[in-house]
């Protein structure tokens, strides 16, 4: 039987899931305004709206919670679904604070219950190729990731723009590269620095470039932003080739270069995937006791830590270890 999901607000980006062809329920939808949730949940073909967010936890036909609200509201109402018994697929990033990780996977595991944090790009199959290319050599060794990823937001009073909210380039956007890098290298960097330029409400970065330090001597950089625009890529350079992704975050044309160092191009197809189906089937598994969920409290770690670092190196200007 698919899980009962409840969406915690009207936000846009839940729309991916209502779109993705997963067979799960969408039974019910919560809001601070009702009107808003009742209009919403007419367009989307939803059974039942609440006008709070505290109704919705009380609904007791719904078995799982989708959390896209702002950044700031992640963990309190993350750790209040799962008090609520409901299993939890929280918007990216979970938090930019590492205690607060933990916080909220203390509670999920005294609840008995799920909790992910909702990377979909983590769960197409080119990542998983990737992976299968880098550790069976295919570039020799790993030496340098790069990445990017950023837009040109045009609206001022978006919630991304806020400092209020958490937010920023870095835990919008940057955060898949934050995401990527650690991917790639399968493992956790030990040295953050970072430089930023800041805007919008309270002082957001609007634009920040890093640099990641990986044991092995593995360097990543990346850049990321709401003030220009610049499509996503994601590249491994080994010292024999390199293999890039066109299309990491999306993967709504997925093809997987392989480039050799003679200059010979292999083009990997991994096949159509959507990710955001994927993600779901995988959070349907963790809950049902098949496996765990892909991504789980040591990767959410992983990208609080490597975020939290990155701040600090950006307003310090200074490298920061991450630990």
């Amino acid at each position: 039987m698919p899980l009962r999901w409840g969406i915690l607000s009207t936000a846009n980006i839940t729309d991916k899931l209502l779109d993705s062809g997963t067979d799960q329920e969408f039974v019910a939808v919560g809001s601070r305004d009702g009107a808003r949730a009742e209009a919403y949940a007419r367009q989307k073909g939803i059974a039942r709206a609440h006008g709070s967010y505290e109704a919705l936890l009380a609904d007791r036909d719904v078995d799982a919670i989708y959390n896209p609200l702002p950044n700031s509201m992640h963990v309190e109402w993350s750790i209040r679904a799962l008090q609520a018994g409901k299993h939890v697929l929280c918007e990216k990033p979970l938090t930019r604070h590492p205690e607060e990780v933990d916080r909220v996977f203390d509670v999920a595991e005294r609840e008995g219950r799920v909790l992910a944090e909702a990377f979909m790009w983590r769960h197409h199959p080119q990542v998983a190729r990737t992976r299968e290319l880098l550790d069976g050599g295919a570039i020799g060794e790993l030496r340098i990731i790069r990445s990017a990823f950023a837009f040109l937001q045009g609206n001022p009073d978006d919630i991304r723009l806020q400092a209020a909210l958490d937010g920023g380039g870095l835990m919008d956007v940057g955060s898949y590269c934050v995401s990527g890098s650690r991917t790639l290298a399968g493992a956790e960097p030990e040295i953050a620095s970072a430089d930023q330029v800041l805007g919008g409400h309270g002082g957001v970065d609007v634009s920040l470039v890093a640099t990641l330090r990986f044991p092995g001597d593995v360097l990543a950089h990346f850049d990321c932003g709401l003030s220009y625009s610049g499509a996503g890529h994601l590249e491994a350079v080994g010292s024999h080739g390199s293999i890039l992704l066109a299309d990491p975050w999306h993967a709504t044309n997925a093809v997987i270069e392989v480039r050799g160092a003679d200059g010979s191009v292999e083009r990997i197809d991994p096949g159509p995937a959507n990710s955001y189906a994927l993600e779901l089937a995988d959070f349907e598994a963790a809950v049902r006791g098949e496996r765990p969920p892909l991504l789980g409290r040591d990767d959410a770690l992983g990208q609080a830590r490597t975020i939290a670092a990155l701040y600090s190196s950006a307003e310090r200007n200074a490298p920061c270890p991450i630990g």
